[in-house]
């Protein structure tokens, strides 16, 4: 219990920094004996008041990202979240299983590359060619499709996404929103609808550890390094990754 409580205090921690609860609550939820497409979704549902707090620390910072609006943007995340997390529920575990450490792995390139790739990717298209408000929307309800599957490192891709010729001020604020939008929408569908309440106990201390987590986060954000937290997320994902394919 006091693993998966500190483990919570992290996750909520890390999603409300830069991302990638699900890094580690994931995994911890699994070493404690639930089945992975079972952890999958209680770690959903415990990461929802971490992400919740974290929007509200930031809700009087939010900016429009391009020309889509706050209130499109939202839509857009619950829309694509709630078609990502049917399709966790009605595909077979086993496919989840299957995809976790491709997914995983998936997270981690982004995680390393994402920045680097949207800085090119600007570039070559140049500031002034810009993405339309559809392209934007596309593109996060892509992103929200995949955040309701399986939820690594969704934060991240939708900065990335962003800065695709975009003013990417939005930043932070924009960001955790728009996870929490994400998060809530899947975890309020796995809270009635998936196993995830068979550990109630287990659930509690994560869900408590990650709300704690993601208040103290969204403040933290603003003092710590950002190199210092890319680094320790980094490394957490690959050792997840790398640990999940030797399981597999």
């Amino acid at each position: 219990m006091a693993l998966v409580l500190l483990t919570g205090v992290a996750a909520g921690v890390l999603n409300s920094v830069g991302g990638g609860g699900t890094f580690v609550a994931l995994p911890a939820l699994v070493a404690v004996g639930l089945p992975p497409l079972t952890a999958n979704a209680a770690a959903r549902i415990a990461l929802v008041p971490g992400a919740v707090a974290g929007a509200w620390v930031y809700r009087h910072e939010l900016a429009p990202v391009g020309a889509a609006s706050t209130t499109a943007l939202t839509a857009t995340s619950v829309a694509g979240s709630g078609v990502g997390a049917c399709l966790l529920l009605v595909l077979p575990a086993s496919s989840f299983e299957s995809a976790s450490p491709w997914l995983l792995a998936f997270a981690t390139v982004v995680l390393a590359l994402g920045r680097h790739l949207s800085r090119v990717v600007g570039r070559v298209l140049g500031r002034s060619a810009g993405m339309s408000t559809r392209a934007v929307l596309i593109g996060q309800f892509l992103i929200a499709v995949y955040g309701g599957y399986f939820g690594g490192a969704v934060g991240i891709l939708m900065v990335a996404l962003w800065s695709i010729g975009l003013d990417a001020a939005a930043g932070n604020p924009m960001r955790i929103t728009q996870l929490a939008a994400v998060f809530l929408t899947s975890g309020v569908l796995f809270l009635f609808t998936s196993d995830a309440l068979r550990a109630p106990l287990l659930l509690a201390a994560l869900l408590v550890g990650a709300t704690a987590g993601g208040f103290a986060g969204a403040h933290l954000a603003r003092r710590l390094p950002a190199r210092l937290l890319r680094g320790v997320l980094l490394a957490t994902a690959t050792v997840t990754t790398v640990l999940y394919f030797l399981r597999g």
